[in-house]
């Protein structure tokens, strides 16, 4: 499995995955970026979001219990100092609709302890928390 990362122009750098799919990334421009795409580190949570996205969706569609709308909100804190890693992240799950609470914390432990790769690896370096709400119609 093999990436490309091609630097384009000042801190403008072309990802492109194994199967062609591409995500540039930037930075601001007090590092000598442009500020047009999203930073490395941002995407490392973006990514956590739609790693353990994908799991609570499959395993909630498995339990047949699907909510209308789903996000979540992401927030971490780093490090003072290089490699200024992720200390401490939070994720809080949000389900719109009618869904059972006790399958959406089945769904969210199981992406936590079991699946989510992402979640794993910010658990080697930092700690991972969460919350889930859950809104009706």
């Amino acid at each position: 499995m093999a990436f490309k990362v091609e630097w384009k122009k000042d801190m403008l750098f072309e990802g492109t995955t194994p199967n062609g799919h591409k995500v540039f990334m930037d930075t601001v421009k007090e590092h000598g970026g442009s500020d047009s795409a999203a930073a490395p580190m941002q995407l490392v949570l973006i990514a956590l979001g739609g790693c353990t996205g994908m799991d609570v969706i499959s395993i909630l569609r498995k339990m047949k219990d699907v909510p209308k709308e789903f996000y979540m909100e992401i927030d971490s804190e780093r490090a003072p100092e290089h490699p200024k890693i992720y200390k401490k992240t939070r994720i809080k799950y949000v389900f719109v609709g009618d869904v059972k609470e006790e399958n959406v914390k089945r769904a969210i432990e199981l992406s936590q302890t079991k699946y989510c790769s992402v979640s794993a690896i910010l658990k080697g370096v930092g700690e991972v928390e969460y919350t889930y709400e859950i809104r009706k119609e």
